[in-house]
């Protein structure tokens, strides 16, 4: 592949705005393509072995045909162009690659850990519209902020679980267990060569580093993959004053550049890390100086000590709460003193903790549990009071504007936030419990993990078995679904020779395309079930104070063989989950049809910018959107021409983000050709504030034409559903797959059932490209309506 290095206007052109408009041939026409969910080669989207890449680099970048790159230069083409502006009945085929912003090496599975992080962030963009309620939205997003915030200490808590309790506390404080692992011998105060690293504190101290280094490297990532990903500021505009103000939020100036609130966030969050860190060492060295006969210096260090971590730990809540994104204009700022000082602070907490701990104490031996549970629990109880909290929002926020094609009433976000914080709870009880098994087995010699993640791990089975049910409903009503469309197929090909299995084959393919109008359903019940589930966990563990099988052997030998049953059960299958999601996490990043089946749900999570979690997983569309929108921008004003952005799957998605950014005067000589899209019938009902019903007729009212194709066919796509008013029908009328039911003299060969691909194939696409390009400059000018 060859490299082209042109520039795109005269020299001196570039102004405040990007390039000055220049009087060229205004018969010049392009069409921009953006890929979807998957990704795609330059080749295989322009059709063509010899590509060059004309702007860009190995992350993102556009590609022209070999033939085609110097077509800007004259009248717009390598070769002479028609009366309409176009060669050969099309415009110059430019392709946008992004795919390497989401995918790549197989290094980057490890993002996969950081799921819980991204589907809390998912949370914040899943509000409800809401008409003069900025309070409510507001504190909407403060909500999940707070969530967020949960999640990191819960994870930082897990590590410390597992080096602090487990290994450090637990097993070296055991003879039979720091036995049978050589490798603590020098921390195990039972080994005839116990050195210096064998008291308590200095064994926690020295344990504390790990999970301090994962702290570390969650801030080098996220300060990391800011730089890499999500710092390219958008195009700068002359005067916020002279836009629309109807269009929608992603319209806005500041959308695509949160600079301020991810470094805050990011502060904080590494702050509170350390905290966690710090306060787990704190709390064991404080628990034994309160002993009788204990050093009273040490006591009122010690005192000051988790004074001083209290008093930063409010801090970084009020930091968190502080203030949330600024979308109206470009912020460049920073909160200095938060983003610098605040983990700063935090880190000298922790030194000094260090320090206290490592002191010289007598009489100090480790035994049962560090107080790990009353943290967990706390944690616990914390996540589910504030889902309650958000749901209520969310319930006055869907009230206020109700959406009937709104995600389950409004309630989307608050049940994608219990999802987190169960995907949290899973991911610390699981790498908890299979520590604890590796260091102890079944000998029973150390207490093991805290109550309240056997609890989790015990109601893992119940929640399997609903999953199981619900899968079960949903494959039985698709069944049913595929039978009724049966009728339907055979009566869209009346003029075709009826094949029983080929009409079965393709009802069962509409059929299985409306498990996604599905999804709500499924969301909400896994859901509500986590969090009755994750109640019984909470109040088990502490009313008795034990295990699920310790608690029923009192009252019935098969409720304690059931619980141990589950205890066990669940164990293992976190253990196994955890190692399939992350080897399925790599196998999607390497396999290209691994990557298709679970690579809807990962870009849908990614394009949203860091809004509630700075450790999530980096935002490609903070990066892509600005670069579509400086392309068009430059392109138009350099040419003077026509191009018409064709999006497919994904790709709609950020064509439409890329329309909403431009400037009136842009917008009028670009027009929107979508398929396969999930604009309305993903991101319009899951995301309602952003995508619903009102941003979507904006978006309408404010590009010159646009047009939807889609299939019945299509897992993913779907109508854009925008009818009435003065502009045309967004939606045509749905694509027949196949074209022929059977074999025919246009189709000798039978005709595959396409789905969501090869939508350009379809002859309808060129017929609304051309439409589009009539549309956005006429060749005849429109007849005047009679006002007689």
């Amino acid at each position: 592949m060859q490299r082209a290095e042109r520039a795109q206007g005269r020299p001196g052109s570039e102004g405040a705005d990007g390039p000055a408009e220049r009087s060229g041939d205004t018969g010049s026409a392009l069409e921009l393509l953006v890929h979807g969910v998957g990704g795609a080669t330059p080749e295989r989207m322009l059709d063509d072995p010899h590509t060059v890449r004309v702007s860009g680099d190995d992350t993102a970048a556009v590609f022209r045909r070999a033939v085609d790159a110097e077509a800007d230069s004259g009248s717009g083409f390598a070769a002479p162009a028609g009366r309409d502006g176009v060669r050969d009945g099309r415009p110059v085929p430019e392709a946008y690659v992004w795919c390497n912003l989401t995918s790549g090496n197989g290094a980057r599975a490890l993002w996969l850990l950081l799921l819980p992080f991204m589907v809390v962030n998912l949370a914040h963009w899943m509000r409800p519209t809401a008409r003069g309620r900025a309070r409510t939205v507001r504190l909407y997003g403060l909500l999940v902020r707070l969530l967020g915030l949960t999640l990191t200490v819960l994870l930082v808590a897990a590590a410390c679980e597992v080096a602090l309790d487990l290994t450090a506390w637990q097993c070296a404080g055991t003879r039979a267990c720091a036995e049978r692992h050589t490798w603590l011998g020098f921390l195990s105060p039972a080994q005839s060569d116990a050195g210096w690293w064998s008291a308590p504190g200095r064994r926690l101290a020295l344990a504390s580093l790990p999970p301090a280094a994962l702290v570390g490297l969650l801030w080098y990532l996220s300060r990391r993959t800011w730089a890499a990903y999500e710092s390219e500021q958008p195009l700068s505009r002359a005067s916020d004053a002279d836009e629309d103000t109807d269009q929608g939020s992603l319209g806005r100036p500041g959308f695509w550049y949160g600079r301020r609130l991810v470094a805050r966030l990011r502060g904080a969050h590494t702050a509170a890390g350390l905290l966690t860190v710090a306060a787990a060492v704190a709390g064991a060295a404080a628990r034994h100086d309160r002993e009788p006969g204990g050093p009273a210096v040490l006591e009122t260090l010690g005192v000051l000590l988790q004074a001083a971590l209290v008093l930063c730990a409010a801090v970084v809540v009020w930091a968190v709460c502080r203030r949330g994104r600024s979308e109206q204009h470009l912020d460049r700022g920073l909160d200095a003193h938060l983003v610098r000082h605040l983990p700063l602070a935090a880190l000298g907490l922790f030194v000094l903790t260090l320090v206290h701990a490592g002191w010289a104490r007598t009489g100090w031996e480790s035994g049962g549990r560090l107080p790990g549970d009353a943290a967990f629990s706390g944690v616990a109880l914390v996540q589910g009071l504030l889902v309650i909290v958000l749901g209520v929002v969310a319930h006055l926020l869907h009230r206020t504007d109700p959406d009937p094609r709104a995600a389950m009433r409004g309630l989307a976000g608050p049940a994608v936030a219990m999802l987190a914080c169960a995907l949290g709870a899973v991911m610390s009880g699981g790498v908890s419990q299979r520590v604890a098994d590796w260091l102890d087995g079944t000998r029973a010699s150390i207490p093991g993990a805290p109550v309240l993640l056997t609890w989790q791990a015990s109601v893992i089975p119940p929640l399997l078995l609903v999953l199981l049910a619900l899968c079960g409903w949903h494959a039985w009503r698709t069944l049913v679904l595929a039978r009724a469309e049966r009728t339907v197929v055979e009566d869209a090909y009346p003029d075709e020779r009826r094949d029983p299995e080929r009409t079965r084959r393709i009802a069962r393919t509409r059929a299985m395309a409306t498990l996604t109008d599905r999804a709500p359903l499924f969301v909400a019940v896994v859901s509500a079930v986590s969090l009755l589930l994750g109640t019984a966990a909470l109040v088990g563990a502490l009313r008795t104070g034990q295990t699920p099988s310790g608690a029923a052997e009192s009252t019935h030998p098969f409720l304690h063989g059931a619980a141990q049953t589950a205890q066990a059960l669940g164990s293992w299958l976190i253990g196994l989950g955890f190692i399939l999601f992350v080897t399925s996490g790599r196998r999607a990043y390497k396999n290209a049809s691994a990557r298709r089946t679970i690579g809807i749900l990962w870009d849908v999570g990614t394009f949203w910018p860091r809004a509630a979690h700075p450790f999530a997983p980096p935002c490609y569309a903070e990066r892509a959107v600005p670069d579509l929108t400086w392309r068009i921008t430059s392109w138009t004003r350099t040419t003077g021409g026509r191009l018409v952005i064709s999006g497919h799957s994904q790709g709609s998605v950020l064509a439409a983000a890329a329309a909403w950014q431009l400037t009136p005067a842009v917008r009028k000589r670009v027009a929107l050709l979508t398929y396969g899209s999930p604009l309305e019938r993903l991101y319009g009902r899951w995301f309602p504030a952003h995508f619903g019903p009102a941003a979507l007729a904006a978006l309408h009212r404010e590009v010159v034409c646009w047009t939807n194709l889609y299939r019945l066919t299509d897992p993913i796509g779907g109508p854009v559903r925008l009818t009435g008013g003065p502009e045309p029908a967004v939606d045509r009328e749905e694509l027949r797959d196949p074209p022929a039911h059977g074999r025919t003299d246009r189709h000798p060969l039978p005709a595959p059932v396409l789905g969501h691909s090869d939508y350009q194939a379809d002859p309808a696409f060129a017929e609304e490209r051309a439409r589009l390009l009539a549309r956005l400059r006429p060749d005849v000018p429109a007849q005047r309506p009679d006002t007689a």
